[in-house]
């Protein structure tokens, strides 16, 4: 993977401007912060976010890849004041999870979510190399 930076840009906090890379593509649907059975544990933001990401990663690793491996994330927020103020768990747990912040990464507030519980959703996209 090459992080694309143009010259003179700073370099943006917490994920990528763009990346360049080769392999095979898997594409992750929205996943939320409920489990395997599909229940929610918690209604704490960095809660849901972390239990969504482990859930890309358990979907990921069905085709063979691993959290280096993605390369673009959409998060969908209910709530940016929400999304804001838990930053900090967050990352801490995007680093405990996914390890990289080199994923080209768009965050977007939506009035709802399908799920009526759910406070984020983030879709993936990651690239296998080889």
């Amino acid at each position: 993977m090459k992080v694309l930076l143009p010259e003179g840009w700073p370099r943006p906090r917490g994920y990528a401007n763009g990346v360049t890379v080769t392999g095979r593509q898997v594409y992750i649907a929205g996943m939320i912060g409920w489990d395997a059975q599909g229940v929610f544990h918690t209604d704490d933001f960095a809660g849901q976010a972390q239990q969504a990401l482990r859930n890309i990663i358990a979907v990921l690793s069905e085709a063979g890849g691993k959290p280096e491996h993605i390369v673009r994330m959409t998060w969908y927020v209910t709530d940016k004041r929400e999304y804001l103020a838990a930053g900090a768990e967050v990352g801490r747990a995007f680093r405990e999870i996914v390890g990289s912040y080199n994923a080209a990464m768009t965050a977007v507030e939506v009035k709802a979510l399908i799920e009526d519980r759910a406070k984020v959703e983030i879709e993936a996209t990651a690239v296998i190399p080889g």
